[in-house]
């Protein structure tokens, strides 16, 4: 995999049953993480989702998380695009194009998962995500 974009939900303690719900209209494998496998948040919000990824046999990637606690979360405005995968150059090329004339939410960096992974707005308001699979070895 070179790169992918697809779509990423966001949910206010409900993404469990959400991605379960997508997965039963569209079939395939679902995995979930949660805040609390990664030593984030205590409490009920350690058991919702930091990350969860729908991957169908039509091709279909549908991710999505609970947004934590301390975060604004405003319904219809919870839907932010995802671009993914092992090239690197490519990846961060994107990045700096989107984040140049946007605003950075998260740079570009290595995170507690192990990848590179970046949030920023672009100039037209509209959410990123950048994450960088990081090499296996």
């Amino acid at each position: 995999m070179a790169s992918r974009l697809n779509p990423y939900l966001s949910f206010r303690g409900n993404a469990r049953q959400a991605l379960e719900f997508y997965q039963s209209v569209f079939g395939g494998e679902l995995r979930m993480n949660t805040f609390g496998e990664f030593g984030g948040h205590e409490g009920v919000a350690s058991e919702q989702i930091m990350h969860g990824q729908l991957e169908t046999s039509s091709g279909y990637t549908l991710m999505a998380s609970d947004t934590p606690p301390e975060m604004a979360h405003t319904p219809g405005d919870n839907i932010t695009v995802s671009l993914s995968g092992t090239d690197a150059e490519e990846l961060r090329r994107y990045w700096q194009k989107l984040s140049t004339s946007g605003k950075v939410n998260v740079p570009l960096e290595k995170q507690m998962w192990g990848d590179e992974f970046g949030q920023c707005v672009d100039q037209f308001g509209i959410p990123w995500m950048v994450n960088i699979v990081a090499q296996q070895g």
